[in-house]
């Protein structure tokens, strides 16, 4: 998420590329722009030939998406016409800088498996602006070149070349229309990006999750479901989701640089069936809600209020259940199937004669408000009841290192009192959450913040929202 071969059994594949580079898609198949990612983190997984084989026959799965190139699975998914995407580990992109290590890294990852695996596209790195380090952001624009003139020089140049993107990239969301890019990498690293992609007519991958905006009150809005819809006060689109919201930024900030032209696919994008237990938003029926109400809105081919009509490859996150997973709770429940291939819940992606049925109905609760018609409620960003002292202060110091103003919690200031850890870093997460565009990766921290819609000011401590 490969050689798009010239043999007949692989044109359509080749014809499909071409359209979804340029995002506009208007084909009557439902199946032809749902893909999902195959981790494999999670005790007794099936075999990658059973996996390929429960994809072609079972589902209206037609891609993959891995996180890396597992030569096992590359040959599993030989002859089923799966598109497959592969990735380059973040730690090998300075040393792909260099034309033989690319070429020795496609002799050794991508030949081989072709042209029995339809390897349609590669990506150098996951989400290597958000992770970092500085060295690897350096050397990705140059690596991501340095790859496509490997694959040109081996005869594989219809092969993609890009990177996937947290939505941390983004300063702005809200409203859509204003959507940009952080400054420094909008000039820095993405537009140079989006220059490749235009050139080698490869689309940009972004990986939007409504789940990490989500609250008990906005739950309709970040799952397709029964919401009277907030107006973009620019434009005077009205949005019904989260979905679209967060992809019409990303294409505003495209846009502002000159790249409106590039076509987007969603890389990864989902919902877990279980999380902390203070998010109890999080269930198996929120989860059929979001991915089922995925699926149609993308095959129904609606597109967006900014980009409508186009129909974007998405891929789920993710396949199996990963119960190996370090991190929170949720990143171990995304998953649509269990190790038997039996389902966690109905997403509407089994075939069963019923290709894109509806999801598991679920309650609807209540439509989120709508303050003043132009918006959802504010939300401010707080540390987990059980984050540890250490944890607090950690955030403290890296809040205040990144050129927030942290007076207001130093002595003297108006939220130094109560004097205490939790107090201080509440106030500067919240601080870095708000001056950084309200991204809901902003409020991570590590996994020790979330997002509430309870303003936490009290006297003359005032927090911004």
């Amino acid at each position: 998420m490969g050689t798009l071969q010239k043999k007949s059994l692989h044109h359509r594949h080749h014809l499909l590329l071409l359209l979804l580079s340029a995002t506009v898609l208007s084909r009557p198949s439902v199946a032809d722009s749902i893909g999902v990612n195959y981790g494999t983190l999670g005790d007794n997984l099936p075999p990658p030939a059973q996996v390929a084989n429960f994809l072609k026959t079972q589902t209206i799965i037609d891609r993959i998406k891995l996180f890396d190139a597992n030569p096992d699975i590359l040959r599993a998914f030989a002859d089923t016409g799966i598109a497959v995407t592969i990735t380059v580990p973040n730690g090998e992109i300075p040393n792909l800088t260099q034309l033989s290590a690319a070429t020795q890294w496609i002799a050794a990852n991508v030949s081989p498996f072709l042209p029995r695996t339809n390897i349609i596209r590669i990506l150098v790195g996951n989400e290597v602006l958000h992770w970092g380090p500085q060295n690897l952001i350096d050397n990705l624009v140059a690596a991501m070149r340095t790859l496509h003139a490997a694959l040109v020089q081996s005869g594989h140049g219809n092969i993609q070349v890009t990177t996937a993107h947290s939505l941390g990239i983004l300063l702005r969301s809200q409203p859509p229309s204003t959507g940009r890019f952080r400054p420094g990498w909008d000039t820095g690293v993405l537009a140079p990006i989006l220059q490749f992609l235009r050139e080698t007519k490869s689309p940009f991958v972004v990986n939007p999750y409504p789940y990490f905006g989500a609250t008990a009150k906005t739950l309709n809005y970040c799952t397709f479901g029964r919401f009277r819809g907030w107006p973009d006060r620019y434009t005077g689109k009205v949005y019904f989701n989260m979905f679209d919201a967060l992809m019409d930024a990303v294409y505003s900030g495209m846009r502002r640089l000159g790249y409106g032209d590039v076509g987007l696919v969603v890389g990864e994008t989902g919902w877990p069936t279980v999380a902390e237990p203070f998010q109890t938003w999080v269930t198996v029926g929120s989860a059929a809600a979001y991915n089922g109400g995925l699926v149609r809105h993308i095959n129904s081919g609606v597109g967006t209020p900014l980009m409508p009509g186009r129909r974007f490859e998405t891929y789920i996150f993710g396949l199996f259940t990963e119960d190996q997973k370090p991190g929170p709770v949720a990143e171990r429940n995304f998953g649509l199937f269990r190790p038997d291939f039996s389902p966690v819940y109905d997403a509407g992606i089994l075939r069963q004669g019923q290709p894109g049925r509806r999801p598991v109905p679920v309650p609807r609760r209540n439509p989120h408000p709508v303050r003043g018609g132009l918006g959802p409620a504010k939300k401010w960003c707080v540390p987990k009841a059980q984050v540890s002292d250490a944890q607090l202060q950690a955030n403290i110091d890296y809040v205040c290192s990144q050129g927030v103003d942290c007076r207001p919690i130093q002595g003297g200031g108006a939220c130094f009192q109560p004097d205490n850890r939790r107090s201080h870093a509440q106030y500067a997460m919240n601080t870095f959450y708000q001056t950084r565009g309200q991204q809901p990766f902003n409020c991570d921290f590590s996994g020790t913040g979330v997002i509430t819609t309870v303003d936490p000011s009290y006297g003359t401590c005032r927090y911004l929202a």
